[in-house]
């Protein structure tokens, strides 16, 4: 009984750090923008790793899925499971942390492919270790399937595998889009609501600082505000969630007046999309206006998406001589329509018809 129950912990435990590992690795830039969130001030407060969050998150990610194979073929199991077992730990205090103080609302534990709520992550973190603990238990159960040359060579591979991927979609395009802005999806109608869905119920709460301290009132009590009182903030409190189309918070903001309503109805519309100016490739965003004129010439309309000050828009322009408008979009949105700073999305009434990294704008078909 006792080796059953270790080997089924095995297979389930080595399948699902491998899915786990591969579907993050499918998208490591968008894992290292969850990492960015775990390590800002108001969670873990490690800003000085924010810098550093891309190189952890593919280690991360590799290093998960490799251990998946490791476990499977009964490589070096004291150190496998070791590592599984201290990787587990960190997970799930990261996700209780999570979901009891309600910091980050995705843990990203598969990407984009499911997303899982901060308490359905910790559960499964949960899971996952007591099946850890069983095989920590019991190594001496855990035997490799293969001769040592050939489990190694199994591992090795694995891990040149596994490092290629993650080279490949560092610089091109994830295998897989599961994000709401994938190719075929037609804008307009991934922001509707369905008729007679639920609407979300939320509050309005007000942040002042009163002698030193923030709290927070709601708008009836702001008539009878404490003498001193200096606003701070202005926050949505979810009381209860309703639908939530897959398509939110996108706008196409010039000069304060959001143009989304003409822009999506273009039948040729050229985007480039540059969710922060500042950190975007810079020989990059040389070769965008070379794009934008040959676009121009064949019927596009042209634009910039960026989340970026006017200041550093104006800059840009003038560095890289170019002559299209900016439009303001939020940047968690920009960063979900692409991953590459910059990338390329053409779009037809509406439509996504192609995503280009900058890596490959020679691909793109107008």
């Amino acid at each position: 009984m006792k080796n059953i129950l270790t080997q089924f912990s095995r297979i389930f435990v080595g399948l699902l750090f491998i899915i786990s590992g591969l579907i993050k690795l499918n998208d490591p830039v968008g894992f290292s923008f969850k990492l960015e969130e775990y390590f800002s001030e108001g969670v873990l407060n490690l800003p000085f790793l924010i810098p550093y969050a891309l190189a952890i998150a593919v280690f991360i990610v590799i290093f998960e899925a490799v251990l998946g194979v490791m476990l499977l073929v009964g490589f070096k199991t004291k150190f496998t499971v070791w590592s599984l077992l201290l990787m587990i730990i960190f997970f799930t205090f990261l996700t209780f942390y999570s979901a009891y103080f309600n910091k980050v609302t995705d843990c990203g534990c598969f990407g984009d492919a499911l997303k899982l709520t901060p308490w359905e992550s910790f559960t499964k973190d949960v899971v996952l270790l007591f099946f850890i603990i069983i095989l920590f238990l019991n190594q001496k159960l855990i035997r490799p399937l293969f001769s040592k040359k050939i489990t190694n060579a199994i591992v090795i591979i694995s891990t040149v595998l596994c490092c290629f991927m993650g080279y490949w979609v560092l610089n091109h395009l994830p295998l897989k889009d599961f994000r709401a802005y994938k190719v075929g999806t037609n804008i307009q109608k991934g922001m509707e609501i369905p008729e007679g869905a639920e609407p979300s119920v939320v509050e309005m709460v007000f942040i002042y600082k009163v002698n030193g301290v923030d709290q927070e009132f709601g708008a009836d009590d702001l008539g009878k505000l404490p003498e001193g009182a200096v606003f701070v903030d202005r926050i949505d409190k979810v009381i209860s969630q309703g639908y939530i189309p897959p398509i939110h918070d996108f706008t196409m903001e010039l000069n304060s007046s959001d143009y989304k309503d003409e822009l999506l109805v273009e039948a040729k519309l050229l985007m480039f999309v540059s969710y922060d100016l500042a950190s975007s490739n810079k020989e990059a965003m040389q070769q965008l206006e070379k794009l934008h004129k040959d676009a121009v010439a064949k019927g596009y309309k042209v634009i910039g998406m960026t989340a970026s000050s006017e200041e550093e828009i104006a800059e840009v322009k003038k560095e890289n001589n170019l002559t299209f408008d900016f439009y303001f979009c939020d940047g968690t949105t920009l960063k979900t329509i692409e991953r590459a700073n910059p990338s390329i999305v053409v779009l037809h009434n509406g439509t996504i018809v192609q995503k280009l990294h900058y890596n490959d704008a020679s691909d793109i078909k107008l």
